[in-house]
């Protein structure tokens, strides 16, 4: 294989005979049965190909995410197609663009939910709320395009990273440690109503109630991209640092606004998609110099000998600039193909086993994110992030200034539903 994923499963997996009849609600009968190699299925797998489903977005408000996490998975897939693919069958990817609406996305999950047999990627909050009762019902191994902690409720979820509130939680942690901000000290908060601007809110509100410091709540709609508003709010009210769970076109106008308010010296701290490589070439970089990004994924361009393959297959397959989000496609990848190959070994590719396994597995993704444990029900699978700051002149416009590590506070801190 391309690349080697190592991958621990723990505890006994037993197939479970009362879901391999099941029915989805795409509408296919989803009887078991047993194909070459005498392997087990119902959806998605023939004797030559496993298809998968991407459900991401092109032509919203985080299309260029969506399009870097796209890539990476046909980076992924190519390698790994080439290596013989998994169990003797080749990796097929159907993709379909939401939006990032969730009323477009249902319909769409709907006619592709009986013709595969994992989601590789369902981008975004809303999104993924709007379908977990038929993730559910389907028995449909997942890997969600976002880190709200809400997501963590049901079986064969497979977040890759920490959630937004353990990265804002780091994030604040690594300004104390630098002198940035301090005990006591007041905070703005711009986030995104819905689950993912609440569950940075959320970290926020815990490491500030760690530490004495207050948090200024700014909620704002996916859509809105004036943040002038919001930010003199923020200065009526004197804060000393401001934390985004925003979009990259929202961050781009608040730190442009903070610098005409006089607030640009302030740090400006951000969740994972609130960074677009796009920013680079824009007026907004001047007021950027201050702003820092806690992430669970590498950075493109990160010195890590992975990411460096995964780059330069981006860049002579890809016309479209660097964005780290390449390098969590790829990853996305890794971690279902950990699942699959358990199954072929179990010689059960049924999605009711895959869905068991998927809480077992334990999978290193050799430095594009920590390592990453799926056995703890309700628990982010790591809780270390990268800190980055904004570099024009680095591939992405992103450099790395603290590697994977989590704060003492992510590590005490308990996700809504941890059990």
């Amino acid at each position: 294989m391309g690349t080697k994923v190592r991958v621990l499963v723990t505890g006994m997996v037993a197939c479970s005979l009362a879901f391999a009849g099941c029915s989805t609600k795409g509408g296919n009968s989803g009887e078991a049965k047993t194909g070459s190699g005498g392997l087990k299925t119902d959806f998605g797998i023939t004797d030559d190909t496993i298809t998968l489903g991407n459900l991401t977005d092109t032509s919203g408000v985080f299309k260029d995410i969506g399009l870097a996490i796209s890539a990476g998975h046909e980076i992924w897939a190519k390698e790994l197609n080439a290596a013989g693919g998994i169990c003797g069958r080749q990796i097929k990817i159907e993709t379909k663009d939401t939006g990032y609406a969730a009323d477009k996305a249902v319909p769409l999950y709907a006619a592709m939910s009986g013709k595969v047999a994992a989601m590789i990627q369902i981008i975004g909050s809303p999104v993924v709320a709007a379908l977990k009762d038929s993730l559910v019902s389907d028995k449909m191994v997942t890997i969600p395009a976002t880190q709200a902690a809400t997501n963590l409720d049901i079986p064969g979820m497979m977040m890759v990273g920490p959630t937004y509130d353990v990265e804002i939680i780091n994030g604040l942690s690594y300004l104390q440690k630098q002198g940035l901000i301090k005990d006591g000290q007041k905070f703005g908060h711009i986030y995104i109503e819905g689950e993912y601007g609440t569950s940075g809110f959320n970290g926020s509100s815990y490491y500030a109630k760690k530490h004495n410091q207050t948090i200024v709540p700014v909620k704002i709609g996916s859509g809105d991209n004036d943040m002038s508003a919001a930010v003199t709010q923020l200065k009526s009210q004197n804060v000393d640092a401001v934390i985004m769970t925003s979009t990259g076109n929202q961050l781009s106008s608040a730190a442009t606004q903070m610098a005409a308010q006089g607030m640009g010296a302030l740090p400006l701290l951000g969740s994972n998609p609130t960074w677009s490589p796009k920013l680079v070439n824009t007026p907004a970089v001047p007021a950027l110099g201050n702003y820092y990004r806690s992430v669970g994924i590498a950075p493109y361009g990160a010195d890590v000998p992975l990411v460096t393959k995964i780059n330069a297959a981006y860049e002579a397959d890809f016309t479209e600039p660097p964005e780290d989000h390449v390098n969590t496609g790829y990853a996305f990848g890794l971690v279902l193909q950990a699942v699959l190959e358990q199954g072929c070994k179990d010689k059960d590719m049924t999605r009711a086993h895959l869905v068991d396994l998927s809480t077992k597995v334990k999978v290193d993704t050799e430095g594009i994110t920590a390592p990453l444990d799926y056995s703890k029900s309700g628990k982010p699978s790591t809780t270390s992030t990268y800190i980055e700051m904004m570099d024009p002149a680095a591939p992405g416009g992103m450099k790395v200034v603290a590697d994977l590590a989590a704060a003492p506070e992510a590590k005490d801190y308990k996700s809504p539903l941890q059990k």
